[in-house]
């Protein structure tokens, strides 16, 4: 199995960010590269011709050879990927990254050692034994946007280091004891069974105070806001789903359309839940302690009754609460077999019955 780890870096700051300007010069100079040989007509490099034209070069631009490569190599596979001639060049605007091969970092404690230079970090969680695979690096504090990495205002310019490891697969557990999630505003997520997980709402307690920071254009106070509410936000869904993959043997979930919610009048909350940030937490963390997880289609769940409904891969019939004037309605009564519904609860029964049937019938899941 394969996992990062992230540790915040404390010192030599300074060093990475020189360092960093030197590895947009390698990854410029490959795009140049590649330029000239679309308009010579010649073959694409590959990371491996790539490797041999800047062989020599790690002296002069005092750079690790490990680090060249790695750039060499990741232009090569990004080009390949985005299925583009060239790719965008980086400058100052671009945030800072540092790639290096899995054999160049040595531990020392809770340092690390790296081209000469030791390196302290926080050391906020132990790293397992493992080998260090390629695809390390150090690299920046981000925003993420709908196109990836971009640098802003909020943008700290912390240094992370991030450590490919790869460490043993824990042993799958038997389908037992399942459960179903509901996610929601006004509850983060409504589980088959257990109590409900509230919406934090850190984002809704930390906006009055970004708006004074923002109406007297206090950039730093506008950082640290943002970073904190982040933060709190990162570390709520840490524990909540990692208490989840804990708990249960198999975990279904919800296909709620997150993206297309985020651009309509509920953006704002929907991107405070961090709906995608917890489905995905979820799926690394059950396959890490030996559980499944699934993510079903969940048209229709609030509507079908989960006590006298049909199976899963039958039309169900549809007697509870629908449409958008809908959403006020909690709880409703079947017609059928005259069953209290909890709207949130029922809809996780049925969620869990479809992602049983996914699991039993052996369709591949994420």
């Amino acid at each position: 199995m394969i996992l990062v780890y992230r540790f915040r870096v404390k010192s030599k700051n300074g060093l990475l960010d020189l360092q960093a300007r030197k590895v947009n010069f390698v990854w410029n100079y490959c795009n140049d590269r590649q330029k000239d040989a679309l308009r010579f007509e010649r073959p694409w490099l590959s990371g491996f011709d790539l490797n041999k034209l800047t062989t020599g070069s790690s002296k002069e631009l005092e750079l690790h050879s490990g680090v060249i490569n790695a750039v060499c190599e990741q232009f090569a596979k990004s080009r390949a990927q985005h299925r583009r001639p060239y790719l965008r060049f980086r400058g100052r605007k671009s945030l800072g990254w540092i790639p290096f091969k899995g054999r160049d970092l040595h531990r020392e404690g809770n340092a690390f050692r790296f081209a000469g230079n030791t390196f302290r970090v926080f050391y906020s969680r132990p790293l397992p034994e493992g080998k260090i695979k390629d695809g390390s690096c150090f690299a920046q504090d981000e925003l993420r946007s709908n196109s990836g990495p971009v640098k802003s205002f909020a943008s700290r310019g912390n240094w992370f280091l991030n450590i490919v490891i790869e460490v043993a697969e824990p042993p799958v557990r038997p389908l037992d004891h399942g459960v179903g999630i509901d996610l929601g505003l006004r509850d983060l997520a409504t589980p088959s069974e257990g109590e409900k997980i509230p919406a934090p709402g850190f984002y809704r307690e930390a906006e009055a105070a970004l708006a004074v920071a923002q109406r007297a254009h206090k950039r730093r106070s506008i950082k640290a806001i943002q970073a904190r509410t982040a933060r709190r936000r990162l570390d709520f869904l840490h524990n909540r789903s990692v208490e989840l993959a804990r708990a249960f043997d198999h975990i279904a979930v919800g296909n709620v359309n997150a993206s297309g919610l985020a651009q309509t009048s509920l953006a704002k909350s929907v991107l405070d839940a961090g709906w995608s940030s917890f489905r995905k937490m979820l799926a690394y963390k059950a396959m890490r302690h030996g559980a499944r997880y699934v993510e079903v289609d969940e048209r229709f769940t609030t509507q079908t009754c989960s006590n006298c409904g049909t199976p899963s891969h039958i039309r169900a019939p549809r007697r509870g609460p629908r449409g958008i004037a809908g959403l006020g309605i909690r709880e409703w009564e079947c017609s059928e077999c005259g069953v209290v519904h909890d709207r949130d609860r029922n809809a996780a029964l049925n969620i869990l019955r479809r992602g049983r049937a996914t699991l039993e019938a052996g369709i591949p899941v994420l």
